[in-house]
This record gives structure tokens, sequence and C-alpha cells, in this order.
């Protein structure tokens, strides 16, 4: 190899070395030092904080994270919890519920639907004081649901097989690779009823109904708003501006209340690449990051 040539390949390996460390420098400093939430202000009087539940509930942590927050916060009169939510984890809307109880113990808390507030949108809500609901809104599917794939027959066809090895006849339960047996059946039937007793039993403590009253409108049915408050599902009909009044009047306040909620900041990067990043980010938790069994509306996803 000539000398030249030697130079000029020494030349790009340098030149690349310092391409490599200012894209990881600008992604060090502008993705982390850019991103986060930060709370937006509202009006002067005082102060409701609104925390939303908006999309499929499989995490708990910023919802509870949000609500001990506000509850630990005297500045903060009462909490609206604005619920748009189809269900979800089972797991994590018991914990969402429990926090929204045990807030509401401090201070009032609101629950207001928007278009949806279904299956464990309604688990949660049942924590709070007091629940208004839009006359459309859908609500109810007190239910769980849990469904399993089949592609054996399938994968036949093509001629892909798959070999499992394990410890314990029901450790590979729900298997796709496989039709379900009737002893496995069987174990999930009993899981599914057990979490929907409990989720009758939290309509019913925080509705007062007796079990025969929760039994005869937790088939998974849908309602919808003006439906769910003949039932006394919810406690009455209104907006989110109403929902509003209500918490002030709960807490006291006088005057028009600042609305306390936390936003997103987005970083550079997010607003360059946003609508892509979110579309992975959500077909990721759709796809991979749902549980087992799930407090859901019928048919959404």
């Amino acid at each position: 190899m000539q000398k030249s040539t030697k130079w000029f390949l020494g030349i790009l390996a340098v030149l690349a070395f310092f391409v490599l460390g200012a894209v990881t420098l600008f992604s060090v400093v502008f993705i982390n030092l850019d991103t986060g939430t930060e709370e937006e202000v509202v009006g002067s009087g005082q102060k409701i904080a609104v925390v939303e539940v908006f999309g499929p509930i499989y995490s708990s942590e910023d919802i509870v994270r949000q609500l001990k927050k506000y509850r630990d916060n005297s500045t903060i009169k009462a909490i609206l919890v604005h619920v748009n939510s189809p269900g979800g984890g089972v797991a994590a809307s018991q914990e969402i519920y429990e926090s929204i109880k045990r807030t509401d113990e401090k201070k009032p808390v609101i629950v207001s639907f928007s278009s949806v507030a279904a299956s464990g949108g309604y688990y949660i809500a049942c924590g709070a004081r007091t629940i208004v609901a839009n006359p459309g809104s859908i609500t109810g599917s007190i239910g769980v649901i849990s469904q399993f794939w089949e592609v054996n027959k399938l994968l036949d066809k093509i001629g892909v097989k798959s070999n499992t090895v394990k410890g314990g006849k029901m450790k590979d339960s729900g298997n796709p690779f496989r039709e379900m047996t009737d002893d496995e059946r069987k174990n999930f039937q009993a899981l599914a009823d057990d979490i929907h007793s409990q989720f009758m039993d939290a309509v019913g403590e925080a509705r007062n109904f007796t079990h025969e009253e929760v039994l005869a409108i937790a088939d998974g049915r849908v309602f919808s708003g003006k439906m769910a408050y003949k039932l006394k599902l919810v406690d009455t009909l209104g907006t989110f501006d109403d929902a509003v009044r209500i918490a002030s009047d709960a807490a006291g306040i006088d005057g028009e209340p600042a609305i306390v909620k936390e936003v997103e900041r987005e970083s550079i990067i997010e607003r360059m690449f946003g609508t892509t990043l979110k579309s992975v980010a959500k077909v990721k938790e759709e796809i991979f990051d749902q549980p087992l069994l799930q407090y859901r509306m019928p048919g959404s996803w």
C-alpha cells in the first residue's frame, strides 16, 4: 500500500472518530438534558391538580407518582383525575385505584370521564369521592379478559415446529404453538373468575351495592354515561369543566381555581422525529407490554 493511501485512510479514521464523538456528545446533551416534565399552571386562584389517565393502563408508576406528589403538596387543595381509557392491566389498575382511594382520604379526588372510561378505566374511578361522566361517555365493562392465540395449524402448513422443555405440566400454559388443554382452560377460567370477583368487590364497596346488584351488571357490557348514571355507577353527569367546579366546591375554594398539570417537555430529537418515535413506542407497548389478564373493554387494544 502506498504511503499516500495510508495517510488518506488515517485521516478518514480520525475524521470518523471525531464525527462519532460529536454525534455521541450531541445525543447525551440534547436528549438527556432537554427531557422530562414540567408543571403548567393556568389561573391564579387556589390550586386543583389534574392527573391524566389517557390510553391503555399498562403501567401505574407515573400516575401513582403524580397522585403522591399532589397528595403531599399542601398548596394543592383537590385532585381531578381525567380518564380516557379502555382499561388495561389488572395490577396496574388496582395500584392506581388504591392510590386514588388513599389520596381521597387526605384531600378530595374527583374523576372526570372523557370519551371512554371502561373496565380498568372504570375500576380506578371507584377510588374517588365523586365520578363525573359525560352523557355519551362509554363506561362499565366490569369484567376480565384474557386472549390466547393458536398458530400451530398455520405453522404445520409451512413446516415450522416448536419444541418445549418444561418442569411442571402447566408451565407453558397459553403456548400459542399447540391447543389449550382442558386443565389449562379451567385454570385460566378460575384465575379470571377470581380477579373478576375482586373487581366486583371494589365496585360494590365504592357504590354501596350488594353483591347481587353488582353481579347483575358486571357481565362485561358497556354503558353510556347516561345509562351508568341511572344504574348509579357514576355520581353525576357533566363535562370536564363541571368536574372542575365540583372539585373546587369539595375543597372549599372561593372563586376560580388555578389548574395545575404536568406536561411533557420534548427533547430536540423528539421535536425533530417525534411522530416516528411515538409510533414505535406505541407499537412496542401494544405488542410486547400487555399483561396476561386485563381489565379491558371488549374489542379495544
